[in-house]
């Protein structure tokens, strides 16, 4: 291969990934061990797997996808069982759709076991080095080159810069050009993006200071302690029983309101300089103020970073405004009128691209083999980012191989809804995983993560035959359980009767089936141990997992039915080189909105902005006339 002058040939390589964010990483590890030879590169070593925001992973609805990335064969999980410092379930008091595993990171742990993980990683590896061209061969990547003159022949390429693509920092009337934590924006692949026909975009993200901890004073505040039943995200992986440190709760008040409204004109925010859309659901502390003008008070949580340091994490707390004001208004706050800056917040604007350009795969329309994953998409969150890279990942292999890309639907995965959002509808803001945007969530809990997508990662190959014989064997234990509990009569004896009154419902007066007896809302699996003598021994896990299917079957059932329907359009796929123009009695806007978007299926097709349900009709009538001509052929 020919280069220029400064330039060299540096080797072939099946996959290179742009950037080593959760995305990066995911991907790459997805990649290397579905036996693909891999190159990742990060600007800075020292950031991979960095958690320039709060570190922790999971959290509602986040912890849902940290369990899907596992039981599809992913890292994230594993990485943050490893360097948890303290660890609660979410939304206990409410049902098992919404229950969400969050856990505080060791930062610093949780970097250099994710980077240690890529090190060792056979058919990977690992640069420090900026990309700076993308290099396509007949609307084909064919290499990369790096700003040393490193040129890769590559077959597929995956981007996932996180925040890094044109960064910009923002405090107060300061700004420069750097990613997050002060490493070095990625500024010239913005160009070559470009160059290659993409729009970009700006979007916003910010972060709140970092206090040392003994300037803090922690007696004015409440304790927030983790759980004492610890669980693990990897359903590989036991849980394990460690010193949980504790995190605090305080509050904003009056006196810091008044401090951000009168200097409301100092933040860039507000004063035009950031022109970048922020997340709606992550405000600033002068976003919130302004916004939400009758709250008296805001929440600031108080979160360590890590073991081996004294720096505190202020979560709720990010703002662009300078740091003599940030300052000001945080000595404002119960318990950190003497707080002692370590970094000041800041906001930061970057490039990310239209999702609505991607197909569900991730990889862009027009250019074969450029995949992209995480922040670049318009989403924020690093479980969002994680979960997108390794799906990326999966799929730049599988085109290597001619095969079908994974596309996981919104019946089968929160990671499929995530993808087929931002995909279908696009997003003006950064896009953030609630469990409110699944439809089907009560079939999508975290605790049946590896039920629904362990037999996916095991056919693709990330998934080892190890570990599938001990989930074949979990799911065995749960439905003959299920099966026992339907057949087992319960007799209205005695020592029955003194258990029910004790738990508060109402006694038996015939013999029951003990699966009745279990979807009552007063009884749970383990309580009817007592008159269970014969039951035999499960894990926690699989405890749990009997216990919900039982006691929610009738609504499972009716989610059920509505998937059922669901499907029967998505399996309905439109040809993709329709041409919507030429389709009679679609409205105009439907015209154009189907020709921009290309879906993959009628079902698609339904969920996009502008598209009637006349319009899908119309549809379904022409796919039924172009399938009769297909069979009188």
């Amino acid at each position: 291969m020919r280069t220029k002058k400064g330039e060299y040939y540096a080797g072939d390589y099946d996959v290179a990934v742009i950037g080593a964010g959760h995305a990066g990483c995911e991907a790459a590890l997805a990649a290397a061990r579905l036996g693909k030879k891999t190159l990742i590169f990060s600007i800075s070593l020292e950031a991979i797997a960095n958690m320039p925001c709060n570190p922790h992973i999971g959290g509602s609805s986040k912890g849902h996808l940290v369990r899907e990335i596992d039981a599809l064969g992913g890292e994230m999980g594993k990485n943050i069982d490893k360097t948890m410092i303290q660890v609660k379930m979410l939304n206990t008091s409410k049902g098992p759709a919404v229950h969400s595993l969050r856990a505080q990171a060791d930062r610093k742990k949780y970097q250099a076991e994710m980077k240690h993980t890529l090190e060792k990683q056979e058919n990977l590896e690992v640069k420090q080095a900026e990309i700076v061209d993308i290099e396509l061969e007949d609307g084909h990547v064919s290499a990369i080159k790096t700003d040393l003159g490193a040129i890769y022949k590559v077959k597929t390429v995956i981007v996932a810069t996180g925040t890094y693509l044109k960064g910009k920092i923002f405090i107060g009337e300061y700004s420069k050009e750097s990613g997050p934590d002060g490493v070095a924006a990625a500024n010239k692949l913005s160009d070559c993006l470009k160059k290659l026909g993409i729009n970009l975009v700006r979007f916003k993200t910010g972060t709140p200071a970092r206090i040392n901890r003994r300037s803090i004073d922690f007696s004015k505040m409440e304790v927030q302690k983790g759980d004492k039943d610890v669980e693990a995200f990897s359903f590989e992986d036991e849980p394990k029983n460690f010193e949980q440190v504790d995190c605090y709760l305080t509050y904003t008040n009056e006196k810091t309101h008044e401090i951000i409204r009168k200097n409301l004109d100092r933040s860039p925010l507000f004063s035009g300089q950031i022109e970048g859309t922020g997340p709606r659901y992550c405000p600033s502390i002068e976003d919130k103020v302004v916004r939400f003008s009758d709250k008296p008070r805001h929440q600031a949580f108080v979160e360590p970073v890590g073991l081996d340091t004294e720096e505190m994490y202020i979560q709720g707390m990010s703002s662009s405004l300078p740091e003599d004001v940030q300052i000001a208004l945080y000595h404002t706050i119960p318990g950190l009128e003497h707080a002692e800056f370590t970094r000041p917040a800041y906001a930061i604007e970057y490039d990310c691209i239209e999702p609505s350009n991607l197909k569900l795969s991730l990889e862009y329309k027009g250019i074969d083999g450029l995949f992209m994953a995480g922040q670049i998409n318009g989403t924020s969150g690093y479980e969002e980012a994680a979960c997108q890279g390794l799906i990326a990942g999966i799929n730049a292999s599988r085109k290597i191989d001619n095969k079908e890309p994974l596309i996981l639907d919104r019946s089968q995965a929160y990671i499929g809804v995530l993808i087929d959002d931002i995909v279908t509808k696009g997003t003006n803001e950064p896009y953030r995983m609630m469990t409110s945007r699944a439809e089907y969530r009560l079939l999508l809990r975290q605790d049946n993560a590896d039920l629904r997508l362990t037999p996916i990662g095991h056919e693709i190959g990330l998934i080892s035959d190890e570990r599938y014989k001990k989930f074949e064997d979990k799911r065995e234990n749960i439905k003959k359980e299920i099966e026992r509990l339907k057949k087992l009569v319960v007799k209205p004896e005695e020592k029955v009767n003194n258990l029910l009154k004790e738990a508060g419902t109402s006694i038996l007066t015939n013999g029951t089936k003990m699966s009745e007896l279990l979807k009552r809302t007063e009884l749970t699996y383990d309580m009817l141990e007592e008159i269970d003598p014969d039951r035999p021994k499960l894990t926690r896990q699989e405890k749990e997992e009997v216990e919900i299917q039982i006691k929610y079957e009738g609504y499972i059932k009716l989610q059920e039915a509505q998937v059922e329907k669901f499907k029967k359009l998505e399996t309905k796929l439109l040809p993709e080189d329709l041409d919507y123009e030429t389709l009679k009695g679609i409205s105009l806007e439907a015209r154009q909105k189907l020709n921009k978007f290309k879906p993959r299926s009628i079902g698609q097709a339904s969920r996009i902005s502008g598209v009637s349900p006349a319009d899908v009709s119309v549809l379904l009538v022409y796919m039924q006339q172009r399938n009769k001509k297909g069979e009188n052929k």
